[in-house]
């Protein structure tokens, strides 16, 4: 397998760690290890406690694999598959997929949910959505794009890096259309539960369809990314055991601290979404005003989950040259949509950090000096 270099991550490898202000970052504040720890029920915190660092058992610990199941419904322990996520989908790609398979896949995307496939020998249709409709995903583009060789689709909702979730109707036709041709769904569910309305969380595909495979994990929603963890969840016993058999070739096992942190944080995980949830709405009615000051800039699609959008830049700007100019001038870090090979044209902006009001108004800072210097040059 030959894959081309993530794009998206070796520019985060270049700038995350030497940039002050991250304004792209798609995950919540990263918790403190204190605080989770003391988040600790005691059976969690005896386990803690009386930890060693040796082997864990390759499925997962028994344990996180009961509290992941409670996350959905008609899921079982035996369904779900600990794995770190940017792994899971690399092993689901690898047990579903041979060369000469065609699969269909949103886009913009996480590089890694297509370029594996297309990796393989696959070839890609790339499902864009449609900007003026809110970047809805229509299901009609979708239904047109199988093929009698069609093996798998893929989709991601809550979107990266838009921030769609679609309705209930879309979705529920997406699942049917996967249903009636037998094809294999996987759901990139990474951003579940920060929907901003509860009423419009999408059911997992899991729930909804046998042959689905689920991902989700401890690094956006749940604020754990260092811990790197996540999980597959399937109710397709035979791809379940491929995948457990593929995950003897890369990881065999997780990382002990991180299988008893993320099993702390999923029994407060209630606590932990509602924190973060505020979070996102107060820094989201900073951005409604943000872009409402500068309309003659940027076009804003409100997001409706998530802690990411996706605006664009109007007139002839290009979006790499503005986010560099950004970091070089106020040092902050915009992630320009050319890592996405999408257009030049829009940046991902996130704002599930804590200081992303100091960020806001360095970028407010930034372009009021630009229009300073336009209306003296």
């Amino acid at each position: 397998m030959k894959l081309n270099p993530f794009a998206l991550e070796r520019y985060f490898a270049k700038y995350e760690f030497s940039t002050r202000y991250l304004l792209s970052s798609s995950d919540c504040d990263g918790l403190l290890q204190s605080e989770v720890v003391a988040m600790a029920d005691d059976e969690t915190k005896t386990l803690w406690e009386s930890l060693t660092l040796g082997y864990t058992e390759s499925l997962g610990h028994p344990l996180l694999r009961e509290e992941i199941a409670k996350l959905y419904q008609g899921v079982s322990a035996e369904d779900c598959l600990v794995v770190t996520p940017e792994e899971g989908i690399f092993i689901a790609a690898n047990t579903i997929l041979e060369k000469g398979d065609h699969v269909i896949c949103t886009y913009p995307g996480y590089q890694s949910l297509y370029e594996v496939a297309e990796g393989i020998g696959c070839e890609v249709t790339k499902w864009q959505p449609q900007e003026a409709d809110g970047w809805r995903f229509d299901p009609a583009f979708l239904e047109a794009a199988i093929r009698p060789n069609t093996k798998l689709i893929v989709v991601n909702f809550p979107h990266n890096p838009t921030g769609y979730l679609p309705s209930k109707a879309d979705y529920a036709r997406i699942v049917q259309l996967a249903q009636a041709h037998g094809i294999t769904l996987f759901s990139d569910e990474m951003y579940r539960f920060l929907e901003y309305d509860p009423a419009h969380r999408l059911p997992s595909a899991s729930e909804e369809y046998d042959k689905a495979v689920c991902l989700f994990g401890m690094s956006k929603t749940f604020g754990l990314a260092g811990a790197r963890l996540g999980w597959l969840v399937t109710k397709d016993q035979d791809l379940y055991h491929k995948m457990a058999a593929f995950k003897d070739y890369t990881t065999i096992c997780s990382s002990a601290p991180s299988e008893i942190l993320a099993l702390i944080a999923l029994r407060a995980r209630d606590t932990i979404v509602d924190r973060h949830l505020t979070r996102i709405s107060r820094n989201l009615a900073l951005l409604d005003a943000f872009f409402d000051r500068h309309g003659d800039k940027f076009a804003w699609v409100r997001p409706r989950a998530g802690t990411i959008a996706f605006p664009r830049l109007l007139g002839e700007v290009s979006a790499l040259a503005f986010c560099q100019d950004v970091m070089a001038q106020a040092d902050i870090m915009l992630l320009p949509s050319t890592v996405y090979g999408y257009d030049d044209a829009h940046f991902r902006l996130g704002f599930g950090r804590e200081n992303m009001p100091e960020a806001l108004e360095r970028l407010d800072g930034y372009l009021g000096a630009l229009d300073q210097d336009i209306r003296t040059g």
